[in-house]
């Protein structure tokens, strides 16, 4: 891979991803919103350009930088948190913009399109999560990415794209969200406030954006067209254990309070992933433990 091309590249998977692809001295073109504050957080490098268009520009987008590109990272999404998720217009335009992304790939010469799934499109499952497991989306969240990918598989394949879809379960660092759980919990501890969870009970699995970025270009340079990935660290345990070890990281006489919020009625109880695929097809194993990650959060702050 020489050049590739990324949509939501402000975000923790999305900005180590460009450091990842430059890294690999692989040059970057980034779609992104025009006077979003988030664009500080895209690394600023010779080998990274920058082209301003929005989700609902992309259908407009032109090549006009005499290049072909190798490879396009999906990852821009509207409406990921709070109502937000169950507003199905909304939803169901990220379907379009995903599908208008694939086109863009098209223009651009790429070989494959690569896009951001979503531990949602299974619901709720207790049982270690497969790209074959049965998908019952609960959320209109789930359900439009999950009609993302297979949308996209078909489109891309129609116009002569190989195509892979990373089903990401949860992933943490730098650039995360402020309302994620590790964020806010860090956010909170250094505040000196009490922050309160569920009794955390739910088995998670948790994989560093740094890790997630290597996958993804790796799946780009190797992935099996037509494939679905399923995207973390391959390891589960008790969520109460990873808000015990943010805790002792960030501030160990800090106080937590597990148990004082309810579950939700669609509550997940069980997340990991089979990432066995991943590894044989293109060798990728994650290698930063969760206090590591945690400790660069920290010195990114």
């Amino acid at each position: 891979m020489k050049r590739a091309i990324i949509t939501g590249a402000t975000g923790a998977v999305g900005t180590a991803l460009v450091k990842e692809l430059v890294a690999n001295n692989i040059e970057v073109l980034v779609f992104c919103r025009e006077g979003s504050k988030r664009n500080q957080n895209i690394l600023k490098h010779p080998l990274v350009n920058l082209k301003y268009y929005s989700l609902d520009q992309l259908f407009a987008v032109v090549n006009d930088t005499d290049q072909t590109y190798d490879a396009f990272f999906h990852f821009a999404w509207e409406g990921t948190t709070g109502a937000a998720r169950d507003d199905m217009y909304l939803q169901n335009r990220n379907v379009r913009y995903t599908l208008d992304a694939v086109e863009v790939a098209k223009r651009f010469g790429c070989r494959k399109f690569i896009g951001a799934g979503s531990q949602a499109e299974y619901g709720r499952v207790e049982g270690i999560l497969k790209p074959n497991t049965p998908a019952f989306p609960e959320t209109g969240y789930g359900i439009a990415k999950l009609c993302a990918g297979q949308m996209t598989r078909e489109y891309a394949h129609q116009l002569g794209l190989e195509h892979n879809w990373v089903r990401i379960l949860s992933i943490y660092g730098p650039n995360d969200g402020a309302q994620s759980m590790v964020m806010s919990t860090i956010n909170k501890l250094q505040k000196k406030e009490i922050p309160q969870f569920t009794k955390g009970e739910q088995m998670w699995d948790y994989l560093y954006s740094g890790d997630a970025a290597r996958a993804f270009r790796l799946i780009g340079e190797n992935g099996i067209d037509g494939k679905t990935y399923v995207l973390g660290s391959g390891q589960a345990r008790p969520l109460a254990e990873f808000i015990r070890e943010i805790k002792d990281t960030v501030d160990s006489k800090g106080e937590i309070e597990l148990g004082r919020i309810p579950y939700g009625e669609k509550q997940v109880m069980f997340l990991q992933a089979d990432i066995t695929e991943i590894h044989e097809d293109t060798g990728w194993s994650p290698e930063i433990d969760f206090k590591s990650g945690l400790e660069s959060i920290i010195k990114w702050r």
